[in-house]
């Protein structure tokens, strides 16, 4: 049986000496690896080992029981999140490990949000329980408050694979089960019956197996993995058609494009065909290598299976979460950067050349947006946030040898609508002709930007129809009060016109842009900007210097909680007023306070108004959109301003 198991936790939690110890335990790696000395096998790049935290979503196997684990570590800060993210897809079950001292954090809510949304089975280990100040009982609570109530202990008494369940146990799994109960207070308990149930409760979501322990000094660790091997199963198919999904793009020192797959079924081998779509685009590619990895080993191989993690090279459009062969339709990730900074680097250096080295990155990373501003000749990323940067400083000198800085990293502001309109747009200068009529209307805050088609092929044919929806969809749209991005709006076509001679290759691009263009300007525009969800915790002298500082940052916030000397407050604040904050909090508490900041996606703009004088974007200067409609009469085209436009159109 292939197993995929992903590794996670907040900063510090011991992610990553868990991950050695069981490597270690398995016979993969002959010798434990420690984080703070350097030589842990999983993180293995140089700014890793310095900084000691996990930046790239590394991975090795190990084999137990008769099992072939893939284990991957991913990065427990959160400006790295997007790359653990996209290592998410190809999971069979996930490790969060939490500090018995710290307890639940907040890159912890972060983790757990997304492993829900993926329907990723989840075991927890309490770690450190060796520590000072360690208190399981009190941690296992706050999993339950604030993560999951079906969390459940499976204790050192509890030894599955021999078939000893403690009552506490099978109480714990026959109150979820109405049916086990009547069987337990009738018969008592069988236990296979109950491992297939217990099995198929974590593979549904229903319960969440905890374990505590403490990895660096190996306690708890070989009761772990042996429930961990008994409880999760998988079902791969080796005998279907090829299926696979791409879950992170890398290059090597040869600038070879190499593409990371789970097989999720059938078998490839070198030069097997594989299919997909990028774009609009069906490619059909041939695999020339495929590489097994294990840490920094690589070994070459002929044939992969179902269940199996690789990488290939051959592929060169494939982007992380696109399905490949049988698989199709693409993962859509939610953690999305809040930060946009300038590329700053010496006048010797081609821009050109430079953007070649962010290209490169931005297919590894698909959340940097590289943006190039051909006027200014500039390169613009987005970001997490400042240790990101840092990163990236690094990693720039060492592949491309340049050495760069960045600009005052900016808030990435959005904008949206408030009310429904019709917007229309008409392309017709001399030889060209497209028509688009769309209907926008506001979406729910963070759903982004979502297509409907209402228009029937009588009115349009489907295939104008579907190149609306590709314009609609192929970029971020600005927003007329700065700019921005607009989201959080559904845009429906209601009709269309082509001409059988004169309609051409991005005729329909020009009306589609020139209709959304035109519905915006009919529209109430509003300003979002992101959010935070925060939660802080000081001593109960600093109380009236937190709240005081809240309410000064615009945020809302519940309640404060009391326990003991600390108090505790939750809720959430603009990232521009608290994106300096945690240094500021570490100050005045002289390092006893403590905040975590976890992404809480778009909400209204606190000072609108002096964004956009900020901004001074001039929405009728803006060289890619217009709202005006292009008319032709006498053989030449006119221009129609977008508020007289609609009594001209043609449908």
């Amino acid at each position: 049986m292939k197993k995929t198991i992903g590794m996670f936790a907040h900063v510090d939690a011991g992610k990553t000496t868990l991950a050695e110890q069981l490597l270690y335990m398995t016979d993969t790696i002959q010798e434990r690896g420690r984080v703070d000395h350097q030589s842990a096998f999983l993180d293995s790049h140089d700014i890793e080992k310095e900084r000691g935290i996990t930046v790239f979503a590394d991975q090795a196997t190990m084999q137990f029981n008769g099992s072939i684990y893939y284990l991957i570590d991913t990065p427990g800060h959160v400006d790295f999140s997007p790359e653990m993210e996209r290592a998410i897809g190809v999971m069979d079950a996930a490790i969060v490990v939490i500090s018995a001292v710290e307890g639940v954090e907040g890159h912890t809510e972060t983790v757990w949000h997304l492993l829900r949304k993926h329907g990723v089975p989840t075991f927890f280990f309490i770690n450190k329980i060796d520590r000072v100040g360690a208190d399981v009982p009190r941690v296992l609570e706050e999993i339950r408050h604030e993560l999951t109530e079906d969390a459940c202990m499976i204790t050192e008494e509890d030894v599955l694979h021999e078939g000893v369940m403690q009552s506490s146990l099978i109480e714990a799994i026959a109150e979820r089960d109405e049916k086990l109960l009547e069987l337990y207070m009738e018969q008592g308990y069988e236990v296979s019956q109950w491992l297939d149930t217990m099995t198929a409760m974590i593979r549904e979501g229903q319960l969440f197996p905890c374990f505590s322990g403490s990895a660096l000094q190996n306690m708890g660790v070989t009761h772990f993995l042996h429930q961990l091997d008994l409880l999760t199963v998988t079902d791969y198919d080796p005998g279907a058609d090829f299926a696979g999904r791409v879950y992170k793009i890398r290059h090597d020192e040869q600038g070879t494009r190499l593409t990371y797959i789970k097989a999720m079924g059938g078998t490839l081998q070198v030069r097997d065909e594989i299919v997909y779509v990028s774009g609009a685009e069906m490619i059909r590619e041939k695999v020339t290598f495929i590489r097994l990895i294990n840490g920094g080993r690589v070994t070459n191989t002929d044939r992969v299976h179902a269940g199996d993690l690789f990488v290939v090279t051959g592929i060169s459009a494939a982007a992380a979460g696109d399905g490949l062969g049988a698989l199709s339709g693409r993962t859509a990730y939610e953690l999305v950067p809040t930060l946009k900074s300038k590329v700053l680097f010496e006048s010797s250096i081609h821009p050109k050349d430079m953007l070649r080295g962010f290209r490169l990155l931005d297919a590894e990373d698909p959340s940097l947006s590289v943006q190039w501003d051909e006027p200014a000749q500039a390169i613009h990323i987005h970001v997490m946030g400042i240790i990101q940067l840092e990163v990236l400083e690094r990693i720039v000198f060492e592949r491309f040898g340049y050495r760069i800085s960045f600009g005052e990293p900016e808030i990435l502001y959005k904008e949206t609508i408030t009310e429904d309109v019709v917007g229309c747009g008409h392309f017709e200068p001399l030889k060209h002709y497209a028509e688009v009529h769309l209907r926008l209307e506001p979406g729910e805050r963070n759903s982004g930007i979502v297509f409907a088609n209402a228009c029937h092929p009588d009115v349009l044919p489907v295939n104008y129809q579907h190149l609306v929806a590709q314009h609609v969809g192929e970029r971020d749209h600005h927003g007329l009060l700065t700019g921005s991005p607009v989201t959080d709006i559904k845009i429906t076509l209601l009709k269309g016109r082509a001409h059988n001679k004169h309609t051409h290759g991005g005729d329909f691009r020009e009306a589609t842009y020139r209709a959304l263009r035109q519905g915006l300007e009919k529209a109430s525009n509003r300003l979002l900007e992101p959010y935070y969800h925060f939660k802080a915790k000081v001593d109960v002298e600093h109380i009236g210097r937190l709240m005081s500082d809240l309410t000064q940052a615009k945020a809302n916030f519940e309640p404060p909680e009391t326990s003991g000397d600390k108090v505790t407050v939750t809720g959430s604040a603009p990232v521009s007023t608290m994106m300096n904050y945690s240094m500021e909090l570490a100050a005045y508490t002289k390092g006893r306070g403590a905040i975590s900041l976890v992404y809480g996606g778009y909400g209204r703009c606190h000072n609108e108004a002096d964004v956009i004088d900020r901004k001074g974007y001039d929405k009728n200067a803006d060289p890619e959109y217009s709202s005006s409609s292009i008319f032709c009469a006498k053989g030449s085209g006119y221009a129609v301003p977008w508020d007289e436009a609609d009594r001209h159109m043609h449908v």
